[in-house]
């Protein structure tokens, strides 16, 4: 007689039981997390509005800083002077790259001339720049040249010091081996240090595109044919806060977005490092 099955039949298990939930991408977490940091920020904003929380013509509404953002772009008046403003940080960051880095470059292989020249390096660097904007002005006239000149003032340093420091990163060991096994100095360039150099210069060119935007709003502030600064002196000047508010907005976006645009390109110009290098 066979014998009974005395095992417990147990519920199939549903195919939702024994499913992971995927975590949320790191990505869109942090984007998340930003959208209610700007929604916070933004109710914040308005109910200090509401209750009158400051001088009442400073502190303007969302809304209203929404509205003359609305009439400037539909009034022809924000998008050329934007125009304006971006030109001319382009240009002010390319002339100090162009300058700078290739100079850096020189003063980290240089060693001797590096010592006699960074002292005056140091000393012009921390020379308030902003300054030299009615210079500017009185040398080029108002024109994008004045512009351009504040900007690369400001900026060239950075370009300066950020390759000088590249190249003290390279690895002096595999230089002296490139030397004994031939190679030229142009090679040894190449191939040893500009790789090593490249991560300090893109942290010098994220940080020049910021400060280049910085020095030409600084020159349109004080006097200019265009530009958004020149806009935000016109409107301070007759008290329109709202509008100053949709320009400055718009600015930090702009810089938020050319930061990210940077970063972004940094990271593949290094994809050969490994991740923790980055």
């Amino acid at each position: 007689m066979p014998a009974a099955d005395t095992r417990i039949a147990q519920p199939a298990a549903s195919a939702s039981d024994g499913a992971v939930r995927a975590p949320m991408p790191i990505w869109l977490t942090t984007l998340l997390l930003q959208v209610l940091v700007i929604l916070v920020a933004v109710g914040l904003w308005q109910i200090a509005h509401v209750f009158n929380w400051g001088v009442k013509v400073v502190v303007q509404s969302p809304g209203a800083v929404w509205q003359a953002f609305l009439a400037l772009s539909g009034g022809g008046t924000l998008w050329p002077n934007y125009w304006a403003t971006l030109q001319a940080t382009g240009y002010g960051l390319l002339i100090a790259a162009v300058i700078g880095i290739p100079f850096g470059l020189m003063l980290g292989l240089l060693t001797t001339v590096q010592r006699v020249i960074a002292p005056f390096l140091s000393a012009l660097n921390a020379m308030p720049r902003i300054a030299l904007a009615p210079v500017f002005i009185i040398v080029f006239g108002i024109t994008m040249s004045a512009k351009v000149a504040l900007a690369v003032s400001l900026v060239v340093f950075i370009m300066i010091l950020n390759a000088m420091a590249g190249v003290s990163a390279a690895d002096p060991e595999a230089m002296r081996m490139m030397v004994t096994l031939g190679a030229s100095k142009a090679k040894i360039l190449r191939k040893v240090v500009l790789p090593a150099a490249l991560p300090s210069i893109l942290v010098g060119v994220r940080l020049g595109l910021i400060y280049s935007l910085l020095g030409v709003i600084a020159s349109e502030l004080i006097a200019s044919a265009d530009g958004l600064g020149q806009l935000i002196a016109r409107s301070a000047g007759v008290f329109d806060l709202a509008t100053v508010y949709a320009v400055l907005i718009l600015l930090m976006i702009t810089a938020a977005f050319f930061n990210t645009l940077s970063e972004l390109a940094g990271r593949r110009l290094l994809r050969w490092q490994p991740p923790t290098a980055r």
